[in-house]
């Protein structure tokens, strides 16, 4: 692999690549151009040329991409050619969703939700989609007991550094936040951030 350093936007464009691929039919047209992945993912093919020049030759020239091997390659990039365990701390109503969400539609995916956290007793012990609600007093040991490397947010807003400094320590290397508060991490950890309501009041602007 290319040894220069990727910029996050290009690693965040790699997932509509891989989806692209998979969704077409290798049998009926097993080479793909950069023009024709650009057009199906809604960029240009000088920026598909540009991003997988980073990872070395995946084409040849005037040729075009072969579709499986691209794939495989695709998924190896993003580490999906392993299990990555990923556990969600805040079992409420945006937490349930987005376990029943993955869970349905996590088919040949190698991402895996493995346990939820929370703090109500009414909800420890239970499952949510064949996934089971842990007390959060336990989650350092859990993080550790099932490998968990990622690790999904959507809890309200108290103590959620101190939270995500106990998941660094036992082990996690990325999360996805849903709360909106400012968090730390080290630089070898990767912190991604949805704020719905940034969103929304960005999109107020286009209506």
């Amino acid at each position: 692999m290319n040894q220069r350093k990727v910029p996050d936007v290009v690693i965040r464009r790699l997932p509509l690549y891989l989806r692209t691929l998979e969704i077409l039919d290798p049998d009926e047209a097993p080479i793909i151009s950069s023009e024709q992945l650009a057009k199906l993912v809604g960029t240009s093919s000088g920026q598909v040329r540009k991003d997988l020049s980073y990872f070395g030759v995946f084409g040849k020239q005037g040729v075009g991409y072969q579709i499986i091997s691209m794939r495989m390659e695709l998924r190896r990039i993003l580490k999906l050619d392993q299990e990555i365990r990923v556990g969600l701390i805040g079992a409420g109503n945006l937490g349930a969703a987005l376990v029943r969400y993955h869970q349905k539609n996590r088919v040949h995916q190698p991402l895996e939700i493995v346990a939820l956290f929370d703090v109500d007793d009414k909800k420890i012990g239970r499952k949510i989609a064949d996934v089971e609600v842990f007390d959060i007093g336990k989650l350092s040991s859990i993080i550790r007991n099932l490998d968990i490397k990622m690790m999904i947010l959507t809890f309200p807003a108290a103590n959620v550094q101190q939270v995500v400094d106990i998941c660094i320590a036992s082990g996690v290397k990325s999360f996805l936040n849903f709360v909106p508060v400012s968090l730390k991490v080290p630089a070898e950890v990767k912190l991604r951030t949805s704020d719905v309501t940034l969103e929304l009041q960005s999109l107020a602007y286009y209506t």
